[in-house]
């Protein structure tokens, strides 16, 4: 049986790329890598993971995930900053997704700040 990709696009197993992150292994190297695993983690239902990649200035205190929402895809439109040395970057994309049988999606222009050494999710415009 091949591995299960990724469901961040990347083409990648999951084992090799979101995989690790999900399960605290590896930190996220750039902004766009923490934007596709935090992706992954709505489709895997990991609550937990964003939470823990949330801004503390931004997070609510806590987040459940729609049971009835699947996504399908992501596309990354456009990234700025965010890099290797980077301390704060931007990521736009679309994820595509299924809820109460009706295909839609969402647009976004996510913020990303490197603190302690880690990226986080701070907001979306």
């Amino acid at each position: 049986m091949a591995p299960r990709r990724c469901p961040c696009g990347t083409g990648l197993p999951y084992d090799g790329c979101c995989g690790p992150l999900h399960a605290g292994d590896a930190p996220a190297a750039t902004a766009e890598q923490l934007m596709r695993s935090r992706y992954s983690a709505f489709v895997v239902g990991d609550p937990g993971y964003l939470l823990a990649t949330w801004h503390p200035t931004t997070r609510p205190p806590d987040l459940e995930l729609d049971p009835d929402v699947r996504w399908l895809g992501l596309d990354v439109l456009r990234t700025e900053g965010g890099g290797l040395l980077a301390a704060e970057g931007t990521v736009e994309f679309t994820a595509h997704r299924i809820a109460g049988g009706q295909r839609g999606e969402q647009h976004e222009v996510s913020r990303f700040v490197r603190e302690d050494g880690a990226w986080r999710y701070l907001d979306a415009g």
